[in-house]
């Protein structure tokens, strides 16, 4: 197997893995909550991943831990408003929207990777968009910005697309100039650590363990799923560029919607429709082209 073709395997993993997990984790949050789903993520992540990295604590520098400590906020802030948008929203509309985040995250690659997109792939995203406006509008003829025309969890799950698309480049860069395992474990600890203390405050966290007792598969198969689709994805950017790895891996979308379509029986306004399968058929197109 190639160098490249390595990546590739590594970014489909994730792919998998994102379709799958924001499956389990919808439902994760919206039993228990959204600061409970991460922190059953990160706690599980901290633990499983631990081994890898025991070695690797020690030679981290000032430089590195600061660097890991930005990403680890932008990841609490992403995750929080993400989950939010899966509790609240239909998961064929939250996921489309989440699309967002493959142009951010290949615009930063351009400008600061210095990544260069062809025409085609630029008029793709600008289909991703329009998909986009349709999948997240109630009503066709209320093609204006007012909050009632939107769907339910879009708002959250807009600004989770621009974090997470954020969040996708800085790991990219941390991964090959830190180690991928380090830096999804690092910021992994970190969501674990916050979500502890926010539900210590909120006298929440007294019922983690019967949580986990009463929801064991859910709670390990959003844990696992998330944690494994984020080290698939770190590794990708070390064999592939950033921008290549995210445009395959972004594919997710395309399982999560089809779940929520079949599983949850989640039922779309027509142009809706037309809306989810711009976004989906552009992401898809674009993941080609790259």
């Amino acid at each position: 197997m190639t160098f490249y073709q390595t990546g590739i395997v590594f970014a489909l993993t994730a792919l998998v893995c994102w379709g799958f997990g924001d499956f389990f984790i919808q439902k994760t949050v919206r039993t228990l909550s959204s600061s409970k789903a991460l922190f059953f993520i990160g706690i599980i992540g901290t633990i499983a991943l631990f081994p890898f990295v025991v070695n690797e604590i020690s030679a981290l520098d000032g430089s590195s831990l600061i660097f890991l400590t930005l990403i680890g906020v932008v990841v609490v802030f992403g995750a929080i408003f993400n989950f939010e948008g899966l509790r609240l929203g239909k998961m064929a509309i939250v996921e489309p929207l989440l699309g967002i985040e493959l142009p951010i995250t290949v615009g930063l690659a351009m400008t600061l990777g210095r990544e260069q997109l062809s025409l085609v792939q630029i008029l793709l995203i600008a289909i991703v968009f329009i998909g986009i406006i349709l999948a997240i509008t109630i009503h066709h003829t209320h093609l204006a910005y007012h909050k009632r025309i939107f769907e339910k969890g879009v708002i959250f799950a807009g600004i989770a697309a621009i974090a997470l698309g954020l969040t996708t480049f800085l790991v990219g860069i941390s991964s090959r100039g830190i180690s991928p395992i380090m830096t999804i474990w690092f910021t992994h600890t970190l969501a674990a650590f916050v979500c502890a203390l926010y539900l210590l405050y909120r006298g929440e966290f007294k019922t983690i363990f019967k949580d986990f007792k009463a929801h064991p598969r859910l709670i390990l198969g959003q844990s696992i799923l998330d944690n494994g689709a984020w080290v698939a994805y770190a590794f990708s950017t070390t064999f592939i560029p950033i921008s290549i790895a995210m445009a395959v891996s972004e594919s997710y979308i395309v399982l999560a919607v089809l779940l929520g379509i079949f599983v949850n029986r989640e039922k779309l306004r027509h142009h809706q429709i037309i809306g989810v399968i711009l976004a989906i058929g552009g992401i898809i197109a674009l993941s080609a082209f790259s």
